[in-house]
């Protein structure tokens, strides 16, 4: 998993509200690089925070 305390460009929610869950990163699918680069969305990790559920 990664970092949950830093907020990345493609997050979605805040890592401490409750109805958030980490999920792959659609723009790198899981990779953390696009084209040898780290991915904007995900800040090179490979995960971004999701809403899920209802709020």
């Amino acid at each position: 998993m990664s970092d949950t305390t830093t907020p990345k460009p493609g997050d979605e929610g805040d890592p401490s509200a409750p109805q958030t869950a980490e999920n792959t990163c659609r723009a790198c699918h899981g990779t953390g690089e696009i084209d040898g680069e780290p991915c904007p969305e995900c800040a090179g990790t490979g995960y971004v925070r999701e809403i899920v559920g209802d709020a």
